[in-house]
């Protein structure tokens, strides 16, 4: 995601500042016959917000001028196009979809003169292409004519009937372009991608599930990265080789998504931990058929349950927190350490579950599952592909990460999940409470509304899109207010370290209309004993004789 610049630790930079996790679902592998992708914005750097480009006619001649997506710095202008697309976030009125997660690789193939970073890729793409192969034409066409500024880069692109991984990466300053390849994972197929390139072996003769540069093999001849057969060329091991920051904080993402779906994928926990080098497959058939709501679940995993489980060490404090702030690694006595890289993690700025179905009309058949702030912690809000006008509580410029608002969903969300971060096994289980309440409350109307949509779309189109568009702008207004009402609750719950008692649903009063006394719950007996093994005696209670 967001991402600097930098030598040949670049990955390692990468992954301590910027990364990003998708999960990908082919129509077979859904239970409803749905494509599925998600995205996670994982940045310190980027604000919460939900973009908008609403569809637009231009002049022959007009130029678009092109900023990078992560600093808005000026990098050149491109030929506009006569007709552009609705984009809402990172789908467009088509119901197509694009994500991305960035691996940096090879530091010497970054081109700062090219024009094209990878954000500006993404939504350009968005408002020219109408389906996944013609995005991955416009995208590779789009640097090919002006340039690859960004490093290495994984997107995941997707159209109601078609999921594909594609990744690309700069062929050094001055040689304008990049080597590329783009693999279709099968309809009864899952994948993933998490800031490292995945893409081993390909097809080379199977254009219908495989296309690639022309150059992405000689390219690597040329720059003494391969020196082999073309069939045992890999492009992950040309472009992007393997560290340990890349498996343990990158592909261990990757593993705990094959793990939760695949009772075979246990087999490479060691791979994960970064003790072995032989790597995952790009796809996997799932045990079970996938929802929007089980990758939204997904993408709330913190390794709970594996060997990667990191809730009940001494760096998970008292309260069991899934969660260790900045940076990924600590030197103690000269000897290096890492914390663990999970899916859900506090940076997340945004993030989003693509669903697109092929059945329905594309008004109503494409829903960005929406939300804002850590994916554990958010709302996934229904936001169909026509949608016209964005929230106030997520628009543009409400707020910025130096501005609080108390009408932003970002600044409401970050309130109250950085309480929950400080008693977290207590906290959680209340916001999951509301999480839980508005989530399924989305899903039990949307067969309704989803069949009032239709209604109004046999009479007209637009008539569709501005219902969808009123309906879930409701929503968020709602929501975001009941999340409010969430960190107030938090708030007086659990103020001072003590927990106030609850009867009905309300706080518990005396006989004569004062607050009862609180509880004061302490630690567990297993932290009181962690602090014991510290400290020996230091607080031990003797008796006076």
């Amino acid at each position: 995601m967001k991402k600097i610049i930098v030598t040949i630790t670049l990955l390692f930079v990468i992954l301590e500042s910027f990364p990003c996790t998708n999960l990908l679902v082919g129509k077979k592998a859904s239970t409803d016959g749905s494509t599925l992708i998600s995205y996670a914005a994982d940045s310190y750097a980027l604000y919460g917000e939900l973009y908008h480009w609403p569809a637009k006619q231009y002049n022959p001649g007009e130029m678009l001028k092109v900023y990078e997506w992560d600093s808005g710095k000026y990098l050149g202008e491109i030929p506009q196009v006569l007709q552009t697309y609705n984009v809402i976030g990172n789908m467009n009125e088509h119901q197509l979809a694009i994500g991305e997660t960035t691996f940096g690789g090879r530091s010497e193939l970054s081109d700062s003169t090219g024009i094209m970073d990878y954000g500006s890729l993404i939504y350009i793409t968005l408002q020219r292409a109408k389906n996944a192969r013609e995005a991955i034409t416009v995208m590779t066409n789009l640097v090919k004519e002006h340039g690859y500024y960004s490093s290495g880069e994984s997107f995941s692109i997707a159209d109601p009937n078609e999921v594909w991984v594609m990744e690309m990466i700069g062929k050094g300053a001055g040689n304008k372009g990049a080597v590329w390849v783009a693999v279709r994972i099968p309809d009864d197929c899952v994948s993933a991608h998490a800031n490292q390139a995945r893409i081993q072996q390909f097809p080379l003769n199977d254009p219908e599930n495989c296309i690639y540069s022309t150059d992405v093999i000689s390219f690597a001849r040329e720059r003494g990265y391969f020196d082999g057969e073309d069939a045992d060329f890999s492009f992950a091991q040309a472009y992007a080789p393997l560290d340990f920051g890349a498996l343990r904080y990158c592909e261990a993402r990757v593993w705990s998504f094959f793990n939760k779906v695949n009772k075979d994928m246990a087999q490479y926990v060691t791979y994960a931990q970064g003790k072995t080098t032989d790597p995952m497959p790009l796809y996997i058939k799932p045990d079970r058929k996938l929802s929007a709501q089980d990758i939204q679940e997904m993408m709330r995993d913190h390794y709970e349950g594996t060997e990667l489980d990191w809730r009940f060490d001494v760096g998970a404090g008292p309260f069991n927190s899934p969660y260790r702030w900045s940076p990924l690694s600590f030197e103690v006595d000269s000897v290096e350490y890492c914390n663990e890289r999970p899916i859900a993690t506090q940076q997340t700025a945004f993030s989003f579950v693509a669903q697109m179905r092929s059945w329905l009309p594309n008004e109503i058949g494409g829903i960005l599952w929406f939300g804002i702030d850590d994916a554990a912690q958010t709302v996934y809000y229904p936001f169909y592909c026509g949608h016209t006008e964005t929230p106030h509580e997520m628009t543009p410029g409400n707020g910025d990460l130096l501005t609080f608002s108390w009408t932003s969903a970002f600044w409401i969300h970050n309130w109250v999940s950085n309480m929950v971060y400080t008693r977290y096994s207590d906290m959680s289980v209340d916001m999951k409470k509301i999480q839980s309440k508005l989530e399924d409350q989305f899903r039990a109307s949307q067969p309704e509304v989803e069949k009032e949509a239709t209604r109004l779309g046999e009479q007209s189109p637009s008539q569709a899109v501005h219902y969808l568009t009123q309906y879930t702008n409701t929503l968020v207004k709602e929501g975001v207010a009941e999340w409010k009402k969430l960190g107030e609750y938090l708030m007086v719950k659990y103020v001072d370290g003590v927990i106030k008692r609850e009867e009905n649903g309300q706080f518990k009063r005396n006989p004569y209309g004062e607050p009862t006394s609180p509880l004061r719950p302490g630690y567990s007996n297993e932290y009181y004993k962690k602090i014991v093994d510290q400290t020996g005696d230091k607080y031990k209670v003797h008796p006076i004789e």
